[in-house]
């Protein structure tokens, strides 16, 4: 078994210099790298170690509670204690106020080590973000601090039983008493709907308060306690069983005239909710891209111990000497690097601020590009390893278990290639994105580009299109980014690498931008 390496020369190469996270105001890329430096030791000594033994004894329902693997709640509470759960929280709440762009490097670096512990940690930074944005400051008092100190942590509540990606069928109802809001109804594919890691925890509950579509969803915050300290009128029903993250208790919750609190305006909890659901789906094209720079990482160290026939001259050479196993191990690692570009570029835009329309339509290319980086990585990792790979023994099984959910979950992936078709590419993130490419080294892919949004705009009906469209459009970004890693390679500490991987990935990715153009003019013939 390959130990945990976090990839820190990549993250941070991406990061400053193909991202230009170093063009932000305040941003200060030693501080970055040595908190980061920290992290990811801190990742490799206490966090990875749990993640096979985690995949293996998984969560157990024991009386109506969920109870961790074993060591999982001690090392949740040494992870609170130091402080990393309120990494980006503001000050004045008890965090750190410290910027999206670290979160980006340990969110991926905990997600390589552990995504299972990821997954249930994983919500806080969107929650408070969402109390921020919409709570009142009563609530911002009460509920940001425990979240930031680690004695809260939260979930997000949207899924029913015939309600997954459709809001408009979501029949959780709240209603309002004299005493304040009662919610009522079923919710399924909870991550880390209990768990016995931290004290409280808050469930974040889109429920219906009027019958008028998804105008009459409003947001609530649901406490699993009490005022008095009794518990919360919730229950969990059952935990799913699942292909991977067997340590993230994914639940189905029942509130029974639940108390919760109203955030924001009622009638507009699609919108307080889609500040939390944005965070989240930013944060899974980041576990796609740990998952494929995990997956290469370990067919890499495989590769160049396993001896395997013999090369030209007769002698035995390991089994990277073979063109074929390089040009999958190259693929993976490709895979990994293009993506943290892409999903690096979409947060360092974000931290600007200056273009929320690019944003926007970043966000959709990420979740959707890096999500299938990461099984397909994982993938090309078993491949490498070959019977060895389909065992439990190197555990790049267990990665494509873990990376496969990522591509349905937060939006499955075709839903984010309708709307990019339908909502996005007509208005004002499609001219963002334009103009974004516009300004950089990729001149002959986007002639495709526009020819395609211009044929696609003109349709009634441009969904037939959309996954080319999709695939397209991240060719096109990533030729751009590629570009950029091809100039900064001397920055990196393995420049030979860079330049390799950039220069096939250039080459390869435009022959890829003419296919889905062809494939979108003739779904549209």
């Amino acid at each position: 078994m390959k130990p945990f390496a976090a990839p820190l020369d990549d993250i941070l190469f991406i990061l400053d210099h193909v991202a230009r996270a170093t063009d932000l105001p305040g941003y200060d890329p030693d501080l970055t790298r040595e908190i980061a430096g920290h992290f990811a030791t801190y990742a490799e000594e206490a966090i990875a170690p749990l993640d096979e033994p985690g995949d293996r004894q998984g969560c157990r329902l024991e009386d109506g509670r969920v109870r961790m693997p074993d060591g999982f709640p001690e090392l949740y509470r040494d992870y609170a204690e130091q402080g990393w759960q309120g990494l980006t929280v503001p000050e004045e709440y008890g965090g750190q106020g410290l910027d999206a762009t670290l979160l980006a490097v340990t969110s991926e670096i905990f997600t390589g080590a552990n995504h299972s512990l990821q997954m249930v940690t994983g919500l806080v930074p969107g929650a408070v973000r969402t109390l921020l944005a919409f709570g009142t400051e009563a609530q911002k008092e009460a509920y940001v601090p425990p979240l930031a100190s680690g004695e809260a942590l939260a979930t997000m509540c949207l899924t029913e039983p015939g309600a997954g990606s459709d809001l408009s069928r979501v029949r959780c109802k709240a209603v309002q008493d004299a005493e304040g809001w009662r919610i009522t109804g079923e919710k399924i594919f909870i991550s880390g709907g209990d768990q016995d890691m931290s004290a409280r925890i808050l469930h974040l509950v889109l429920a219906r308060t009027s019958d008028d579509g998804t105008r009459g969803l409003s947001l609530f915050l649901c406490p699993c306690t009490r005022a008095d300290g009794s518990r919360n009128a919730i229950s969990v029903t059952r935990i799913e069983e699942k292909t991977g993250l067997h340590a993230s208790p994914t639940c189905q919750l029942v509130f029974d005239d639940a108390e919760a609190e109203l955030i924001g305006m009622e009638g507009a909890g699609l919108k307080a909710m889609f500040t939390m659901m944005n965070h989240a789906r930013a944060d899974v094209a980041l576990q796609g891209v740990a998952h494929a720079a995990r997956a290469t990482d370990i067919a890499r160290a495989y590769a160049a111990e396993r001896i395997q026939g013999r090369g030209p001259d007769g002698a035995p050479v390991t089994l990277d000497a073979h063109a074929d196993v390089a040009r999958m191990l190259d693929e993976a690692d490709a895979l990994a690097l293009g993506g943290r570009a892409i999903a690096h570029l979409a947060t360092v835009t974000m931290e600007r601020g200056e273009d929320p329309d690019l944003v926007e339509i970043l966000t959709p290319i990420a979740k959707v590009y890096c999500t299938e980086a990461g099984i397909r990585a994982a993938d090309l990792g078993i491949q490498v390893l070959g019977g060895y790979g389909y065992l439990s023994e190197y555990r790049v099984e267990q990665t494509w278990r873990d990376a496969r959910i990522t591509a349905i979950y937060e939006g499955a992936n075709g839903i984010h290639s309708r709307s990019l078709v339908s909502r996005l590419l007509p208005g004002a993130p499609g001219d963002a994105l334009e103009r974004f490419l516009a300004g950089e080294n990729c001149a002959e892919s986007l002639v495709l580009w526009r020819t395609a949004r211009q044929d696609l705009t003109a349709r009634e009906d441009p969904s037939p299109a959309a996954h080319d469209f999709m695939a397209l459009s991240a060719e096109v970004l990533l030729e751009a980014l590629w570009n950029r890693i091809l100039g900064a390679a001397d920055s990196h500490p393995d420049p030979t690498r860079i330049r390799r991987l950039s220069e096939k990935a250039i080459n390869r990715g435009r022959l890829r931008a003419v296919f889905h153009a062809g494939a979108i003019a003739q779904s549209l013939s």
